[in-house]
Order: structure tokens, then sequence, then C-alpha cells
């Protein structure tokens, strides 16, 4: 979040040029002080929706920026695909060239260990995008009312995830394709993409800073949503568990997260010798949280509903608002298909990090 806050204030101060250099990423991850104080102010905003509850503060907050993010999306993705740009040779490459890059598949050169490694890392990213074993579904999930029709949410949720998730692509990838020199591989390059490749690509389109300041706010707006509901869960266990105040549990998890967020901040920079299995603060919390933590809460979820709650009490529970028309299908893959993948996630990720195996 603090790094977002730092590209679109670099956008909006300026034309944002700057940031489209060579250095620029790495000399402010590395910076000892900046790095703290964008994450501060991402982390003030976060914790003030939190703070005013659930009613006045995320659902208000929810309902004003999700369709405004759905419209920016939308309308970027569009756009991107209008975008063409002519090399010195004369060259000319399109966004929907782009867009075929992205849609149609290439298995030039395609191993079983690059597959394993593709489909563990899409497995990895369903957790993020449906927010499981984070405790949010769980913690939204109580404030829904028993009459809400859980199947017809539960299609909602499946239809606009994938989505914009497809329009998030789309609305990336041509533009980078256009304006990159039409090499693929640079379509693979994970956060380097956002900050180092993404800002080169509005600066050679000659109206780069519109587009800078308007991807910064939607991707600000995607962040936020995921920062605000991660705060709400911890906040409302805390409630829960301790039966304190709204407002005193908020105070410990700006707290926690300050010295938290503090280490990963200074990570890259003065902490930067502080190495857990090779990786420093924020690669570590990273590997803990995505590689371990989340497929251990999900399998527990597993093991949970089947020895404690019960399939047939979680299907009396959906059935009372809607017909539980995937009853079948819930039953397979809550059994057997879903341990069975999170054990092969969690076991080749740690394996991966200890050097066992190399994907």
């Amino acid at each position: 979040g603090g790094w977002i806050l730092k590209y679109l204030s670099a956008y909006v101060v300026s034309s944002g040029n700057e940031a489209a250099q060579d250095g620029y990423f790495t000399s402010f991850i590395t910076a000892p002080v900046a790095p703290i104080v964008f994450m501060l102010i991402f982390l003030a905003f976060t914790a003030w929706v939190v703070y005013c509850g659930v009613e006045k503060g995320i659902e208000r907050f929810s309902r004003i920026i999700m369709p405004g993010l759905l419209l920016l999306i939308i309308g970027i993705s569009i756009f991107s695909l209008t975008l063409s740009h002519t090399d010195s040779d004369g060259t000319v490459r399109t966004g929907l060239q782009g867009l075929a890059i992205y849609l149609l598949p290439d298995f030039h050169g395609l191993t079983f260990g690059r597959f394993l490694n593709v489909l563990l890392d899409a497995m990895s990213q369903l957790f993020f995008s449906l927010s499981v074993s984070m405790g949010i579904m769980i913690t939204y999930g109580s404030y829904v009312k028993d009459d809400v029709n859980l199947s017809q949410a539960t299609n909602q949720i499946e239809l606009f995830d994938t989505g914009v998730a497809f329009l998030s692509g789309m609305m990336i990838i041509p533009a980078v394709f256009a304006f990159s020199g039409g090499n693929p591989e640079t379509l693979q390059a994970g956060p380097s993409l956002m900050f180092i490749t993404l800002p080169k690509v509005f600066a050679s389109m000659g109206f780069g800073t519109a587009t800078g300041i308007v991807f910064f706010i939607l991707v600000l707006l995607a962040a936020l949503t995921s920062a605000v509901s991660l705060m709400e869960t911890s906040v409302s266990t805390f409630m829960d568990e301790l039966h304190w105040s709204r407002k005193k549990c908020c105070g410990l998890m700006v707290v926690i997260m300050i010295v938290l967020g503090t280490a990963s901040s200074m990570g890259y920079g003065l902490l930067d010798f502080i190495r857990i299995f090779g990786m420093n603060f924020l690669d570590f919390f990273d590997f803990m949280t995505n590689s371990v933590m989340m497929p251990l809460a999900a399998l527990a979820t597993c093991i949970l509903i089947l020895r404690v709650v019960g399939i047939d009490g979680m299907e009396k529970e959906i059935e009372q608002s809607s017909p539980f028309r995937r009853k079948k299908l819930y039953r397979v893959f809550i059994k057997y298909f879903a341990p069975i993948c999170l054990i092969i996630i969690l076991l080749s990720s740690i394996a991966n990090v200890l050097g066992i195996i190399s994907m």
C-alpha cells in the first residue's frame, strides 16, 4: 500500500517521468525513511475505515469504492485495446496483438516442472483472490442475516471475481505489449511489472501522467479494500475474545501493524542484513502467510467441517435460505480434493524454499 501511494504521489505532484527512470523503484524501497512514511499513511486510512465500524465504515466505503473500481477497470481495459505504438524500425504493435498473447495459450518449452509451478501459483492465487483462509469470509459471514440467499451470493462472487481478474489482465498486458518492445518476457515480471515496467509504458505513451494517476488510484482502492477486510478480521476477533471496545481493538491492531509494517518496509533497506531462510522480512512474511499459514488454515477448516461441524450441519445452514444445488460436489471437494491440493501446495512450497526441489 505504501509503495502504491508513493507512485501515485509521483504522478500527482509531477509528470511521473522520474518513476520510469532506472533505479527509481530500488532507491525508494531501500531508502531509510520514505517507505515507512507512506506505509503509515496507508495504515492510517485503513484503520480509520475499520474504526468507523461495519455499517458506517466498511459498508459505506465498499458501496462507493467497489462500483467505481469496477468502472475504472472496464474503462482502462477497453482503452488498452485501442493502443498502438510504432517502433523506430516501423514495426507497429497494437493492444489487440497483446490481447492475443494474453488469451492464446503457448505450450512451447512447457515442461512438467513448469506446468506444476504454474498450477501451484494459480492455486495459491485463489487464496488471495477469494479471501480464503484469512478469516475474512468467516468475519463478513458472521454479519450476514439468515435470510440472505447464500447460493446466489456464491454465484455473484464467482462471476465478479473471475470477471475482474480477466479484465485486470486485459487492462495491463495489451498496454505493456504495445509499448515495451513486443517482448513477451516483460509480461512475466511479478511486482516489477507494476513498479518498473508499467511506469516505463506510461512514460512512452505521451499521455502517461493521466494514465498513471488513474491506474495507481485503481490499484490503491483495490489494496485498501483488501487491507480493510484483513484488519476488520483481526479487530473483530479481538473484540470477541478480549471483550474490548472497537476503539481499543483498533488501537491494538495499529500497534501490531506498525511493528510488522516497519519491519517489512525496512526489509530492503536498513534491516536487509537480517535474513530468515535467506529472505528479508517482507519476503519471509510473504512466504509464511501465502505458502504456510494459509494452506494450513484452509486444511484446518476442512478438518473442522468434517470432524466438528459436520457436512450435514453445513448443508443445513446453507439450505436455510436457498436450495443447495452443489451438495454432492461440495462433499467430494471438502472430503478429498481440497485437502489433497492443500497438502501438495504446503509441502511443495516448503520444499522449494528449503531447496529440496526447484520449480
